[in-house]
């Protein structure tokens, strides 16, 4: 990264996990655009998936006392982040292997 002010990143969401954050509440809203604002100051936070998903990285955090899981990708030589998906552990990485060939056409473009 550069030595002057700090460089921009771009971030993009597909239309999964539009849907998802559009049922959330107002107050739950809050809690995960501040944990987007975490990954933004630190795009490496989430763990690296392996294999199948090794364009994904999970970060994990609690919302109302359950785990929840933000799945994302960070591609760092043009400072853009795109969120893949959002939800509970059940199933979240069945549905991402699912959705793979989708995820890593919109981050390819």
């Amino acid at each position: 990264m550069s030595d002057g002010p700090q460089d921009q990143i771009d971030v993009y969401q597909t239309r999964v996990f539009e849907k998802a954050l559009n049922k959330l509440s107002d107050s739950d809203c809050a809690i995960v655009e501040d944990e987007i604002d975490k990954i933004i100051a630190d795009p490496e936070l989430g763990e690296l998936k392996k294999g199948d998903l090794s364009y994904l990285r999970v970060h994990k955090f609690l919302l109302h006392k359950q785990q929840v899981l933000l799945g994302y990708s960070w591609v760092e030589d043009k400072l853009e982040l795109y969120l893949l998906n959002i939800g509970s552990h059940e199933n979240f990485y069945r549905d991402a292997k699912k959705r793979s060939k989708s995820d890593l056409k919109f981050i390819t473009g």
